[in-house]
C-alpha cells in the first residue's frame, strides 16, 4: 500500500463480523488509538496468514494502513494467546464476552484514546486466562474498576450523596453507591457489612479480602453490581446472561424519586424490560444474584 500512512498499535480483539465474501471488519481496543474498527481482508479463507490471530479476546500487535472511513489491517502477530484458554472453557469465555462487550460500550468516541480502559482489559483478560481468581470475582472487579475508569465509581464508605463518612447500611444504584440515613430514599439494598467491604475490595483489587469472601457475600455483590452497570449503560449487556454466574435470589429495587430522575434522563429507553420489584423487611439484608433495575 504505497503511500499510505501506516501505524503499529497493540489492541485487543473485542468483536467481529463479516464484510464481502472474504473480509471481516474487526473493532479494536487499542492502547494508543482507542476503540477502532478496520477491515481485515481475506481472513475468513483458509488461506489467510493472519485469520487466527484476530478472533476476540486475542491480545496482538497490529500494522495498520490509515482508510478514509476504516483503516485496513497489513499485519497481525500474537502478544498473549488469550483467546485459547477462553475457547477451552465455556465459562472463562462467557466472562470474557462480557467483558469485551463492557469495554466497547464504556468506549464511546472511536479513536479517542483509552489507555486506562485497555489496560484494564488485559490485565482482567490475563487473570481470567491464568485462573488467578474465581472468574465471578475478576467479571465484578473489572465491571467496577471499568466504571470507575469512565467517571462513575461508587461509593462504598462515605455517603453517596452529601459526603457523610461511612460506614453506612443501605446502597443507592441512582445515587452512586452507600449512602446515610438522612440521604436514604426508599425502597434501597441493604447490604450485609461483608458484602459492601468486598465491593470494596473488588474495586480497589484487595484480593486477599475477594478470594476469602463468603459465597452468599459475593452473590449479593454480583447483583449490585450488575444493577449498578445497568444503571450507567441505561441497558443490561447482551452476553451477561450467558455468564455462569450464582442465580439471582431477589432483584435490585430503585426507589420512586430515583426511578422519576432516571426516566428524565432516559426516556428513550422506556421499553425495557420491567422486572418485578421485591420489598425487603427492615433489618434485613439481601442475598442477590444477577441484578435487574425495576423501572
Amino acid at each position: 500500500m504505497v503511500g499510505v500512512p501506516l501505524y503499529v498499535d497493540e489492541a485487543v480483539v473485542l468483536r467481529t463480523h463479516k464484510l464481502g465474501e472474504a473480509d471481516r471488519i474487526i473493532t479494536l481496543l487499542t492502547r494508543h488509538h482507542g476503540r477502532v474498527r478496520a477491515v481485515a481482508k481475506g481472513v475468513r479463507r483458509t488461506t489467510s496468514r493472519f485469520g487466527a490471530r484476530l478472533e476476540p479476546c486475542s491480545y496482538v500487535e497490529l500494522q495498520l494502513a490509515v482508510g478514509r472511513s476504516l483503516d485496513v489491517i497489513t499485519q497481525a502477530e500474537i502478544r498473549r494467546p488469550y483467546a485459547e484458554a477462553m475457547y477451552a472453557d465455556y465459562g472463562r469465555y462467557t466472562t470474557a464476552a462480557a467483558m469485551l462487550e463492557t469495554a466497547e460500550r464504556l468506549t464511546v468516541e472511536e479513536r479517542e484514546p483509552a489507555t486506562q480502559h485497555f489496560l484494564l482489559l488485559v490485565a482482567a483478560l490475563r487473570s481470567l486466562a491464568e485462573g488467578a481468581h474465581d472468574p465471578s470475582l475478576i467479571l465484578d472487579s473489572y465491571l467496577l474498576r471499568s466504571l470507575a475508569v469512565a467517571g462513575y465509581a461508587p461509593s462504598f464508605d462515605a455517603c453517596a450523596r452529601c459526603g457523610t463518612g461511612g460506614p453506612h447500611r443501605a446502597f443507592a444504584v441512582a445515587a452512586g453507591g452507600m449512602i446515610c440515613a438522612d440521604c436514604r430514599p426508599a425502597g434501597v439494598a441493604m447490604p450485609a457489612p461483608e458484602t459492601v467491604g468486598l465491593l470494596a475490595a473488588l474495586l480497589t483489587g484487595e484480593w486477599e479480602v475477594a478470594d476469602t469472601s463468603m459465597d452468599r457475600h459475593r452473590r449479593e455483590a454480583t447483583g449490585l453490581v450488575s444493577a449498578y452497570l445497568q444503571w450507567h449503560l441505561e441497558r443490561g449487556l447482551r452476553s451477561l446472561p450467558h455468564v455462569e454466574r450464582f442465580e439471582p435470589e431477589i432483584r435490585v429495587r430503585v426507589s420512586e424519586d430515583e426511578h422519576h430522575d432516571h426516566e428524565l434522563h432516559d426516556h428513550e429507553h422506556h421499553d425495557d424490560e420491567h422486572e418485578e420489584h421485591h420489598e425487603r423487611h427492615d433489618g434485613a439484608s439481601h442475598d442477590t444474584g444477577r441484578g435487574v433495575i425495576s423501572r
